[in-house]
């Protein structure tokens, strides 16, 4: 289900980002439309996409979603609308790469938690979702990619 688990170091990365605060049942309706919109600024301001969009959850969800939909810009994006500009930090971080339907990814993220405990690592709060391949490259969900990590705590 999942790769093994790896810590590596991130690289500061600029972002167009929207915010987003949804209970579980409506994350299908409002994920899409902030996808595009997020992508449609980078477009338009000629700065991205420059590379696979990802998902800052600031908390594990419990009952509702709370993250930011990223979009990686090469500069900063110019605010418009619901897009705002981030820079992502550099982060050491546990990383695992997921394979399968998105309905999997509970149960993935799941496995990778108890790994994290399991070797004695100490996670923050926060936790990224990339999604490296998805239904816009490949209509098998087995095709699909998504990138899990948690920032670790010294």
């Amino acid at each position: 289900m999942i790769e093994k688990p790896q810590v590596i170091e991130t690289t500061a990365q600029h972002v167009a980002t929207i915010h987003i605060e949804t209970p579980f049942s409506e994350i299908q309706h409002v994920m899409g439309s902030g996808i595009a919109e997020a992508m449609a600024a980078a477009k338009a301001q000629g700065i991205g996409p420059t590379g696979p969009w990802f998902a800052h959850h600031l908390k594990r969800p419990q009952e509702s979603f709370d993250f930011d939909i990223c979009v990686p810009v090469s500069a900063p994006v110019t605010a418009v609308g619901r897009v705002k500009p981030w820079q992502r930090p550099v982060l050491k971080v546990v990383r695992t790469v997921y394979h399968g339907p998105y309905e999997g990814l509970s149960e993935a993220w799941h496995e990778f938690t108890e790994w994290i405990e399991a070797n004695g690592y100490k996670t923050a709060n926060d936790l990224y979702e990339c999604y490296l391949v998805g239904p816009e490259s490949s209509p098998n969900p087995a095709d699909w990619r998504t990138e899990l990590s948690r920032s670790l705590v010294e």
